[in-house]
């Protein structure tokens, strides 16, 4: 598989040696800002190693703050695009699930997030988060439809969970996906971000191929 990854990347990057390095914004809360660890085992940073690795040549620009919700992120959207990056990366909603926020609203402040992007011209990639069961599935239903229904209209790239690398990992067992989580429980350690980045990676090469198109 990593055989077959890499020559997929040297086919797709081939003709961008020598290119400027892409500028793309990740835009989030505390996952995407690296909250409670060291530095360059963050999302970002990790990220960026694995895209480079893989020979996207890109810069990612670290746009998380710790404790925001959609409406937050949708606040400051058209402020952190003002400096017109080349592609834009979304990982937004858990704290609105930690506190039991309307969908609907979530839905709304996404919507607005990704209109500022389209009407920049900036391609995007969107970042999914799985609401618990424990809000009852009808809350679930439609929290979790928010992401891909969002990126079908906006025709944006989709990575549907954020954790999908440390639930992999761990079979779906949440005990085991402990190992992987920091002493809160909600933040991943350095090792499940690297997980979680393994999982992500081949998504955003495809953003990155989009911009380079």
């Amino acid at each position: 598989m990593h055989k077959i990854l890499a020559l997929l990347s040297l086919m797709l990057f081939a003709g961008t040696a020598g290119a400027e390095p892409l500028r793309i914004t990740a835009f989030g809360d505390s996952l995407v800002q690296g909250y409670g660890l060291p530095q360059g085992q963050g999302l970002v940073p990790q990220l960026e190693r694995w895209l480079n690795e893989n020979g996207a040549e890109v810069v990612l620009q670290n746009a998380g703050v710790s404790g925001d919700t959609t409406a937050g992120g949708a606040e400051r959207a058209e402020w952190t695009l003002s400096d017109n990056p080349d592609g834009l990366i979304v990982l937004l909603g858990g704290n609105d699930l930690l506190r039991g926020l309307s969908p609907d609203e979530a839905r709304a402040n996404m919507t607005r997030i990704l209109q500022a992007a389209e009407a920049k011209g900036i391609t995007v990639m969107l970042i999914g988060m799985k609401a618990p069961p424990n809000y009852g599935p009808e809350y679930k239903e439609s929290f979790d439809a928010i992401y891909p229904e969002l990126a079908r209209a906006f025709g944006a790239v989709l990575h549907p969970d954020a954790f999908a690398g440390i639930a992999a990992e761990a079979g779906g067992d949440p005990a085991a996906a402990q190992a992987y989580m920091q002493d809160d429980g909600i933040h991943p350690n350095a090792q499940g971000v690297a997980l979680n980045v393994a999982a992500l990676g081949p998504v955003a090469l495809q953003l990155v191929e989009s911009i380079r198109n």
